[in-house]
């Protein structure tokens, strides 16, 4: 199956103001990023999607095991070679965070070591793209492992996570 039209967009738009005597200064910032990806497996391609809703019960843990494990929505178990995109949005209706981190043992390497992770917070995001041809390898058995976790007892978190990356 081939991936098309796979776009990731970031866009911050604001405008900062301080009244004066005669006038009202204004100070307008924009950034917009996007990036697109060919079907594909090297630079600014892709080939592989896993999306999900998913909910962790008070204090609950899962790893999300990119090397065979997930499926796609069409049933095909998904082998990842390279991970390029992860989004993690948490829901707005959650008490806790939801905490993304690369495990000590067997983690992808998604972030600087292992253990370091981001707690996204209700109704927040975290959002990593790596456009290259490298992007974060994914290795079966050593190196394959995203954990996600509740970050406090009391009640359950729900999130959406979006994982894209190739075969190769």
């Amino acid at each position: 199956m081939a991936l098309t039209r796979t776009r990731v967009e970031v866009k911050v738009a604001t405008t900062q103001t301080k009244p004066d005597d005669l006038s009202v200064p204004q100070d307008a910032v924009q950034i917009v990023k996007a990036l697109s990806f060919g079907d594909g497996a090297g630079a600014g391609a892709v080939n592989l999607l896993f999306h999900d809703r998913r909910t962790l019960a008070a204090s609950g843990t899962e790893n999300l095991d990119l090397a065979g494990v997930l499926s796609d929505k069409f049933g095909q178990a998904l082998t990842f070679a390279r991970i390029k995109a992860v989004l993690v949005v948490a829901a707005a209706a959650n008490t806790n965070n939801v905490n993304v981190t690369q495990p000590g043992s067997n983690g992808v390497p998604l972030f600087l070591a292992a253990g370091d992770g981001v707690g996204v917070r209700p109704g927040g995001l975290f959002l990593w793209v790596a456009p290259d041809a490298a992007g974060a390898a994914v290795t079966a058995g050593t190196g394959d492992q995203l954990t996600v976790t509740n970050s406090a007892a009391g009640t359950s978190v729900t999130y959406d996570v979006l994982i894209l990356g190739a075969a190769t």
